[in-house]
């Protein structure tokens, strides 16, 4: 005779308390999906559980044993995986499938095992937890200046207002994500509200691009500035911070050179190995020059070219 209270590891006297947390810790040490599954033994202890858990069924058990009155007629039911009708523990989910497949043209009826085995393994009471609200998402344009310095924008979603803070440096199509601002949960739920999702769309600027933490110009000088070198106003992306920087060329510079100008590029911050603290600090300014080719010459200064090749310049 099958020994019920045994497989579970509980007395005769356990309480419908004591059985479920036995059932529970066997049934998650067994279970066929764990590393430490034994499916025979899940079987019996899924066994176990679907009499010693229904009242007239364990009272009939602790009566006659699990052969039955008169050694036969008492079917336990030997669980959902090869019993006969019965699922997870004890449920008879034979009937279900009956009327399911008179009404659908004989299709097979299929169910969610995660729901039944829920209780068992933290669901919750076996009750589907409830959905996540969808997330929304925004398209927001930045000028190429706020994508480099960062700017607060005002959203409004579902009839709300909200205040999100773009922060320097973003990429284009780049997405921010504000949690909680989404949909509402399942029934209603605001702790399950899906959230914001604010995709970036930068502007292209006529002067500046961003590469890495860096700022890049395109910038053209005369010949003879590149020959014998001078000085160039500059105007920064954003002067109100920068304002014009003066730059040198240095003499001989060649079509094409890039020239630094260190401190002047997107902000970003890093922080200290020791401290944690954080630290504010900007990439560089990268000048590309372009020599300009005179389409032209005066007289003089084609006097001029000649007296420089002369010198083999």
């Amino acid at each position: 005779m099958k020994d019920y209270y045994k497989t579970l590891g509980v007395e005769k006297n356990a309480s419908q308390d004591d059985i479920k947390k036995a059932f529970r810790k066997q049934a998650q040490q067994y279970h066929p999906d764990k590393k430490t599954g034994d499916e025979a033994k899940f079987k019996e202890v899924n066994e176990a559980y679907s009499i010693l858990s229904d009242a007239q069924k364990r009272q009939q058990y602790d009566t006659f044993g699990s052969a039955g009155p008169g050694g036969a007629g008492f079917n336990p039911g030997t669980g959902g995986f090869g019993g006969q009708g019965f699922g997870a523990g004890g449920f008879d989910f034979s009937q279900f499938t009956r009327q399911y497949q008179s009404q659908n043209g004989g299709q097979a009826f299929e169910f969610d095992l995660g729901d039944i085995f829920g209780d068992f393994f933290g669901g919750g009471g076996g009750r589907r937890r409830p959905r996540k609200g969808a997330n929304i998402t925004v398209d927001v344009e930045l000028s190429f200046r706020e994508s480099i310095f960062g700017v607060e924008r005002e959203i409004t979603i579902n009839s709300q207002k909200l205040s999100v803070t773009i922060p320097a440096g973003i990429e284009n199509g780049q997405g921010l994500r504000v949690a909680g601002k989404g949909e509402q949960g399942e029934g209603g739920q605001e702790n399950l509200r899906g959230d914001l999702i604010v995709r970036i769309w930068v502007k292209d600027h006529p002067t500046f691009r961003k590469e890495g933490l860096n700022l890049v110009m395109e910038l053209q000088i005369k010949l003879t500035t590149a020959l014998s070198g001078g000085a160039v106003e500059i105007e920064t992306l954003n002067p109100a911070i920068d304002g014009k920087i003066e730059m040198k060329i240095p003499a001989g510079t060649t079509h094409g050179e890039i020239l630094r100008i260190k401190g002047k590029g997107v902000p970003y911050e890093t922080h200290g190995i020791f401290t944690g603290a954080a630290h504010a600090k900007r990439g560089d300014l990268l000048v590309v020059t372009h020599v300009i080719m005179p389409r032209k010459l005066s007289k003089q200064a084609a006097k001029l070219i000649e007296e420089l090749k002369k010198e083999g310049i």
